[in-house]
């Protein structure tokens, strides 16, 4: 639990310093330069995944329960992470409606995909990985928009097509992840843990 602990304060912090150091961040690109500052961070949040990978699988191996979740409860899970894929693929395909509205549509999916995972998973440290990922997302999706808003930022209009593109890459990402990537990359099935 420590790894995973440990590796959550550097990703997080990581992708937190335009948040809540905006100014010490500004310094330290200045001074270090940006290719230096950007390339220091993403070794910071190298460090932190890979270390929440760790931390995560060994925890798994003596998982303290805090709650069995209702079958009900991993059925919505499912619904809520092809929402998430949705707007994960908003992030990346021009030209969407959705993240016309959004602004942000990555942080928004991190925010569905954390609670979705804390609503199938009752072990503590489901806990403390989807529930600081969700606490985190939350606050960086509101400090993103209230910065939008400061800075009157308009986001290009979306076009029926770019959303169309954008739910069908989305819909096909989410059945590859949930038919075979979720278990070869995480070890579990999400339709495996499913009851008839």
């Amino acid at each position: 639990m420590p790894l995973l602990i440990v590796g959550l304060i550097l990703f997080i912090a990581a992708h937190s310093t335009r948040i809540f150091t905006d100014d010490w961040r500004s310094q330290m690109m200045e001074r270090l330069g940006e290719k230096r500052w950007k390339l220091l961070n993403a070794l910071v949040s190298i460090a932190g995944f890979g270390l929440i990978v760790i931390g995560y699988g060994q925890a798994r191996l003596a998982p303290i329960p805090l709650w069995e979740p209702p079958v009900a409860a991993r059925n919505i899970a499912l619904v809520l992470n092809l929402l998430a894929f949705f707007l994960l693929a908003a992030a990346y395909v021009p030209r969407n409606i959705i993240k016309a509205k959004i602004g942000h549509p990555m942080v928004a999916g991190v925010k569905i995909w954390a609670l979705a995972h804390l609503l199938s998973n009752g072990n503590l440290a489901d806990v403390i990985l989807f529930g600081s990922l969700l606490v985190w997302a939350v606050l960086t999706f509101r400090a993103s928009r209230k910065r939008d808003r400061m800075n009157e930022v308009e986001y290009p209009a979306g076009t029926v097509l770019g959303t169309r593109v954008t739910l069908a890459v989305g819909a096909i990402v989410w059945y590859v992840f949930l038919q075979w990537l979720h278990v070869q990359w995480i070890g579990v099935s999400p339709l495996g843990a499913m009851a008839s």
